[in-house]
C-alpha cells in the first residue's frame, strides 16, 4: 500500500484504505477497483491524496489504533449529535458516552500501535474526523502518562466534544462568542458529565505561556486534560488545516509541535506524544541522502525518525528489485525529501 497524489491516480488501480462519508457511511471501500468517475468525484469532494494498493508493498504493516467498525460508529454519532444541536435539541450523553467506551476500547487493545492520521478527508467529513482523531490521540497520551480508566473517558468525552461550541458559532468569535466559551456553556450543564469535562472545550485554546484564548490562562491554571487535547487539536489541525493554509506533512507538524514547547504547548506532554508519533508513515516515498527512493515499511517505536525503507532498485535494463534499509541501523543515512 502506497500513500499517492491523487492526480497520479489512474483507473483500475486498488484503493488501499476506506474512505468515509460524513454520516460514518464508507463511499468507498478498500480493494475497490478507481474508475475514471470516482477519481473525478474524488478531486471535486476535495481529496489531495489517498492508498493505493500496490502489490509490491502489500506486506507493510496496516495497524491503526481505530477499528474501521468504531470509526463509523464515532462519525455517525458525532454527525447525528451535531444535527441534534442545530436543530435546537440537546443531545444525548450517554450515546456519547458509550460511543467512548468503544474508542478506549480499540485505544487500550492498539495502544503499542503508532499514532497516523490516515483517513481521508472531504469538506462534508472533516470535522468530524478531526473530532475523533484528537479524541484518539489525547486517550493515547493520556494512557501514557499514567491516567486511570475515568480519568481517560473524562479526557475522551472532553476531547470528542472539545469543538462543540462552534456548532451554530458565528464567523467573528469574540468574548463569550468564543467557540470555547460556547462549548463551556453546552456542556456544564450536562449533570452526567464532570464539570472537568466541560473545561477542556474551555481551555483547548488555553496556552501555557498566556498568550491563548479566551481567558490568557497560563500553565498552572489551565487543566492537565485541557493541555493534552491541546497538543492533539494543534496537530490535526497541521496535518488537515481548515481554509487556504497549506497541510503539514508529519515529521513538518512535529517540528512546528516542538517549537511550540513552552509557549503555546506543555513540554513534557509533547514529549509522550513525540514517543508514539509515526513521523514517516507507512506508505509514503521519500528519498534518501544517498539519492536512493524507496517507501517506508515499517517503523522503531521511540525512534520515529529512524524506519525501515524499501528501495527500489533499477538495473541497466530498468529491472526493478528491492532493498530494504534500516535507517537505526545506518546513523550516517537520512531522510532527504518526502516525495508524496
Amino acid at each position: 500500500m502506497k500513500l499517492v497524489d491523487i492526480e497520479t491516480v489512474e483507473p483500475g488501480q486498488i484503493l488501499g484504505r476506506t474512505i468515509f462519508s460524513s454520516n460514518g457511511a464508507i463511499l468507498l471501500s478498500v480493494g475497490v477497483h478507481l474508475t475514471v468517475f470516482m477519481i473525478s468525484t474524488l478531486k471535486r469532494i476535495g481529496v489531495t491524496t489517498i492508498y493505493i494498493d500496490d502489490p509490491n508493498f502489500r506486506d507493510i504493516p496496516h495497524q491503526e489504533v481505530l477499528s474501521v467498525e468504531t470509526k463509523r460508529t464515532v462519525i455517525y454519532k458525532m454527525s447525528e449529535m451535531f444535527a441534534q444541536l442545530r436543530s435546537g435539541k440537546t443531545f444525548s450523553s450517554r450515546a456519547i458516552a458509550d460511543t467512548v467506551d468503544d474508542l478506549l476500547e480499540d485505544v487500550l487493545r492498539n495502544q503499542n500501535n503508532m499514532i497516523h492520521l490516515s483517513d481521508i478527508r472531504t469538506a462534508d467529513n472533516a470535522m468530524f474526523l478531526h473530532s475523533m482523531n484528537v479524541c484518539m490521540m489525547a486517550s493515547l497520551i493520556g494512557l501514557n502518562m499514567g491516567l486511570n480508566m475515568v480519568q481517560l473517558k473524562e479526557l475522551a468525552i472532553g476531547a470528542l466534544l472539545h469543538d462543540i461550541g462552534k456548532i451554530g458559532a458565528p464567523e467573528v468569535q469574540e468574548g463569550r462568542m468564543h467557540h470555547a466559551w460556547r462549548g463551556f456553556d453546552l456542556l456544564k450543564n450536562k449533570r452526567e458529565y464532570s464539570l472537568l469535562i466541560a473545561h477542556v472545550a474551555f481551555q483547548h485554546h488555553e496556552a501555557v505561556d498566556g498568550s491563548g484564548a479566551p481567558r490568557g490562562l497560563k500553565n498552572e491554571d489551565i487543566h492537565l486534560y485541557a493541555k493534552i487535547t491541546a497538543v492533539a487539536n494543534i496537530y490535526d489541525n497541521l496535518i488537515y488545516p481548515q481554509g487556504d493554509e497549506e497541510p503539514l506533512l508529519p515529521h513538518e507538524a512535529c517540528e512546528r509541535l516542538n517549537a511550540y514547547s513552552g509557549t503555546l504547548l506543555d513540554h513534557e506532554i509533547l514529549v509522550q506524544f513525540m514517543r508514539m508519533v509515526s513521523t514517516y508513515p507507512n506508505g509514503i516515498s521519500v528519498r534518501l541522502s544517498n539519492r536512493e527512493t524507496g517507501v517506508i515499511v515499517r517503523q522503531h517505536r521511540g525512534l520515529p525518525g529512524r524506519p525501515i525503507v524499501r528501495a527500489i532498485d533499477k538495473d541497466g535494463n530498468d529491472a526493478v528489485s528491492y532493498s530494504e534499509i534500516d535507517l537505526a541501523q545506518n546513523p550516517t543515512l537520512f531522510i532527504e525529501a518526502v516525495l508524496s
